[in-house]
């Protein structure tokens, strides 16, 4: 079977594949024209998140078996067109949900001790203890929005820290276990006094918190994004910053970055984003919550394993 490779990944995902005797071709720069164009010679595409397969992309592939996409989220593939034209969908959620549990802490521990501000502070040569005094994680309660295995990475790596009680909102019940409680979603505005998101990208989670959803928040809160930057309405978050509804923003994730992840905006820098750039309440990092570079080789191993027991030779 013939692979194609849209995406640079760990070498480990070429070589095991080569091994297991599929022929791997590379096109980690070549056009989406010219990737459209030789498309029907392949059994099999591997893909990061470079430019979305969508349906018109899907119809040139008429002999495609499956697509690998080397993370957890699969919204840049058109699963509906995929699944009628029959071709199987691979990902790897459990690849990096502990370095996305392990960021999501390591960014509001952060953000709550004003570690950035006073590392930069200290490097302009201030010492000043009294405006970088922290706040302590125990004893608040912590609020999940998608308990999949990223969300639940992240409640259980809050054991040991002595909070109130971590709960969760999902729309799915769920098994209980001892990280989290499930609760439904105005039992968790009324009590998170932190917020972390672990959703995926869907039509129901695009602009999910936005100021309606800000001012049904009882407390003031400290909101974490390490899923998906569209699940934010930026300009309401801004105004939550402003007023101290949000106390403090730790986001891996922005509305702004380009749909392949590769870069932060195109022509699209406003108010808005300037603001978050700015603020000594907000912490940044570029989408890298998953890529560790332990989850980078995880990513591959899972991946190689679901080719080859789905489609290597008997």
């Amino acid at each position: 079977m013939k692979i194609l490779h849209l995406d640079e990944n760990h070498p480990l995902l070429l070589q095991q594949l080569e091994a297991a005797g599929f022929q791997n071709t590379i096109a980690y720069t070549t056009p989406k024209e010219e990737v459209e164009r030789i498309l029907p010679q392949f059994d099999g595409i591997v893909i990061r998140s470079r430019f979305p397969l969508n349906a018109s992309f899907l119809a040139k592939g008429n002999n495609l078996k499956f697509i690998a996409r080397v993370g957890a989220g699969v919204e840049n593939i058109d699963q509906d067109v995929a699944k009628q034209c029959g071709i199987t969908l691979f990902s790897a959620p459990l690849g990096n949900a502990n370095a996305v549990g392990e960021h999501a802490l390591g960014m509001l521990l952060n953000l709550m001790n004003k570690l950035s501000s006073a590392n930069q502070s200290i490097r302009n040569g201030e010492w000043l203890r009294e405006t970088h005094r922290g706040e302590e994680l125990e004893g608040k309660t912590v609020g999940i929005i998608g308990y999949g295995n990223m969300g639940k990475s992240f409640a259980k790596k809050l054991q040991g820290f002595d909070v109130a009680e971590v709960i969760y909102y999902d729309i799915e019940t769920k098994t209980p276990d001892a990280f989290a409680r499930q609760v439904g979603l105005d039992e968790l505005q009324k009590n998170a006094e932190v917020l972390s998101l672990h959703t995926p990208q869907t039509k129901e989670t695009i602009g999910m918190i936005n100021a309606a959803f800000l001012r049904k928040m009882l407390h003031p809160f400290w909101l974490i994004n390490t899923a998906r930057g569209s699940a934010i309405k930026t300009n309401d978050l801004v105004a939550a910053l402003k007023e101290g509804k949000v106390r403090g923003a730790a986001l891996d994730v922005l509305e702004y970055e380009k749909s392949s992840f590769e870069d932060l905006f195109e022509n699209q820098k406003n108010e808005d984003l300037d603001y978050l750039l700015k603020a000594s309440n907000v912490l940044l990092s570029p989408h890298v919550a998953g890529w560790s570079i332990e989850s980078h080789r995880k990513l591959a191993e899972i991946i190689v394993r679901q080719i080859v027991l789905n489609f290597g030779k008997a």
